[in-house]
């Protein structure tokens, strides 16, 4: 190995790390179907890894052994920045769910990580803002250093920050294939301090000099789940003919800087300029990419590289929605491929109660439900109308105290998960009426509301009113199913 090393980046204080981390998600498909894994030799060589300064590693609870097998590098001496996630089935967060939950992640590592991310299956259950709150409390408590998301959009990343949680990253796909974090997530994130951790960089390893000018791979070579992943973003962005369109400018850049066509695509995703590192993933005991990765740091793409580059994606179609999308709405761009089955089984908040032959009533568990003689919805035929709604949490906390745009994420995440009890869903609203204590946050409401609603279009009606409590914004919404 060259005696070069990766340079750093400081993702919050006291948090530096390579500007490569090296990612652990393959453990997993290198253990599945029964296949075995020789667990010594993958901690030496992520000694190996951290001793030539690839000196931090990012895994999660699921993936395979990685936690288990960093643990034992770390027991053997290794020094290395630890990242890892928690990822729990949406539920109850109470202080013991989230303490054990975390808590299994510490027990494998033996050691505190340097980052804990979460991942959060769907917003419509609002205990993800309990768990953050929780995972904020072990910080204060010295059980974790940083905390992280993963694969939240803008939207939520807001609501967590303005929600008073401390958020150091958000890690998010991101790549040539996968452009949705240069726009309004990079903008939120140079503006409020958190930084991008860059995944899929390579897409699934197809963005190389191995795949250019090869026919579109049959449906039974793609054996890996990284590949099964990123050939459905290859498909939504084009298909193989833009693909390799892309391919070729690539090389063009590559052969002038006399590196690879994956050295390329990281190089731009790391010249974005919110994204702090980028994480690639290491298939530990099978092949070795230091120094391929290292030559990605001896040179700078140029403004004609750039201009190469988006002339060959000028035909590609963006991937759609924001960041994190695609685990949880149409179209799944996941290793599995379609996820509703997955989400449907996912417990909800809130349940209906049949009230008469053909009406349902949804109650949250407000006490001013029963003491005011109201429901939070109720369905009645085909017809469900969703009470005024605000930004309260639990017993009675409002969620982003100050701030017009998360309060409004946080009820239309509420009136979203109303109306699945119901039956139906966003889709199926008619018409909206938005309440603002100000007539002047009618723009960042109305700019959320639009991200929600901007296929559907129902009918609203936005009007300044005197709102109860420390309330920026009520919404009620109706919608009929079929």
């Amino acid at each position: 190995m060259s005696t070069a090393r990766p340079p750093r980046a400081e993702l919050a204080p006291g948090l530096i790390v390579p500007r490569i981390v090296t990612g652990l998600w393959q453990m997993a498909d290198q253990e599945r179907d029964g296949r075995v894994l020789d667990h010594a030799k993958a901690a030496s060589e992520m000694a190996a890894y951290a001793a030539s300064g690839f000196d931090a590693f990012d895994m999660a609870d699921h993936y395979g052994n990685a936690e288990p097998v960093t643990g034992r590098a770390l027991a053997a001496g290794m020094q290395a920045a630890v990242f890892t996630k928690w990822v729990p089935t949406p539920g109850p967060m109470t202080r013991a769910v989230v303490r054990e939950g975390v808590g299994r992640s510490l027990a494998r590592l033996g050691a505190v990580p340097d980052l804990m991310q979460f991942h959060w299956w769907h917003f419509d259950h609002p205990a993800w803002l309990d768990a953050l709150a929780e995972m904020a409390a072990m910080r204060e408590d010295g059980l974790l250093k940083h905390l992280g998301l993963t694969n939240f959009d803008t939207a939520h990343l807001n609501v967590a920050l303005r929600h008073g949680i401390p958020i150091a990253t958000n890690q998010v796909s991101f790549s040539l294939l996968d452009r949705r974090a240069a726009g309004e997530m990079t903008r939120y994130c140079l503006d409020n301090g958190v930084r991008l951790l860059a995944y899929g960089t390579l897409g699934g390893g197809f963005l190389s000099d191995r795949w250019l000018g090869r026919p579109e791979p049959a449906e039974a070579e793609i054996t890996d789940w990284s590949k099964m992943k990123y050939r459905r973003f290859i498909e939504t962005m084009g298909g193989w003919e833009v693909f390799q369109r892309l391919l070729a400018a690539l090389k063009r850049v590559a052969d002038r800087h006399g590196v690879s066509v994956s050295n390329v695509a990281t190089r731009w995703v790391l010249e974005q300029p919110a994204v702090g590192a980028v994480i690639v993933g290491a298939r530990l005991t099978e092949r070795d990419h230091r120094a391929e990765n290292l030559a990605l740091f001896g040179f700078s793409l140029t403004e004609q590289d750039h201009a190469e580059i988006a002339a060959a994606l000028a035909a590609a179609k963006p991937i759609p929605g924001d960041c994190g999308d695609e685990y949880r709405k149409p179209p799944f761009l996941t290793a599995s491929g379609d996820l509703s089955h997955h989400l449907d089984a996912l417990p909800k908040p809130y349940h209906a109660t049949r009230t008469g032959a053909n009406r349902w009533r949804v109650d949250t568990g407000s006490v001013w439900e029963g003491i005011a003689g109201y429901s939070r919805a109720v369905r009645i035929g085909d017809r469900v109308l969703v009470s005024g709604t605000t930004a309260t949490h639990g017993h009675g906390q409002v969620v982003c105290p100050g701030d017009p745009r998360g309060q409004t994420t946080y009820i239309l995440d509420k009136i979203s998960a109303c109306l699945a009890a119901c039956g139906a869903s966003l889709e199926h609203v008619v018409r909206t009426r938005i309440y603002l204590r100000s007539a002047e946050d009618w723009e960042p409401v109305s700019r959320e509301h639009g991200r929600v609603f901007g296929d559907t279009r129902p009918a609203n009606t936005l009007v300044e009113a005197r709102l109860v409590g420390d309330y920026l914004v009520e919404i009620e919404a109706e919608a009929v199913i079929g």
